[in-house]
């Protein structure tokens, strides 16, 4: 009976931190993490400010000498992986009708480095370009994008198109990564 007490009274307590953390705005983020959204306008913005960090850090974790490689022939190089995410981010930032000014970006640029660079600067373009509609009406407002799209979609489609697409590139890197022996960024423990 003494067990039984003494183990509810552990579930208890564990339950009740857990709602309390919540009620203090833990829920599942941690300390230290943004704030609740309380927008559409917000979501977007974190969620371009999540998928940055995750494709900036596992574009990073191939090393330079093995920038170059394939899974198979037919495949993109890990390096080309990563420019076809800065090339469609850009095209698909493009049409929201933004006011900041598209980066210079090196669209041949094949080296580490130069890749990197290029990434962060379509990323910052992006950052950008999101805080610029900060109302949900201007995100649900509809403009002409890619023809694939049809002939107008809405900015949120666009931007969820374009998240979408680099985190389908993401995958593709993790698989690289790991034929050569690289655990990706998000998967390893501490």
């Amino acid at each position: 009976m003494k067990r039984v007490t003494v183990t509810t009274a552990g579930v208890v307590l564990v339950m009740g931190l857990a709602a309390l953390a919540a009620a203090q705005g833990g829920g599942g983020r941690g300390r230290g993490g943004p704030p609740p959204c309380t927008t559409l306008a917000c979501d977007i913005q974190q969620d371009w400010a999540r998928t940055q960090q995750q494709i900036v850090t596992i574009a990073d974790a191939m090393p330079e000498d093995k920038w170059g490689y394939k899974s198979t022939p037919a495949q993109r190089s890990y390096g080309e992986q990563v420019m076809h995410i800065v090339q469609t981010d850009l095209a698909f930032l493009g049409t929201l009708g933004g006011s900041t000014p598209a980066p210079n970006i090196n669209k041949g640029a094949a080296s580490k480095a130069d890749v990197m660079a290029a990434l962060r600067q379509s990323f910052e373009y992006g950052a950008a370009i999101t805080k610029e509609f900060n109302t949900d009406a201007q995100w649900l407002e509809r403009v002409k994008s890619m023809p694939f799209l049809g002939p107008t979609t809405s900015r949120a489609r666009i931007i969820n198109f374009s998240m979408s697409h680099s985190q389908d590139i993401y995958g593709q890197m993790a698989v690289y990564l790991r034929l050569n022996g690289i655990v990706p960024p998000a998967s390893q423990r501490p």
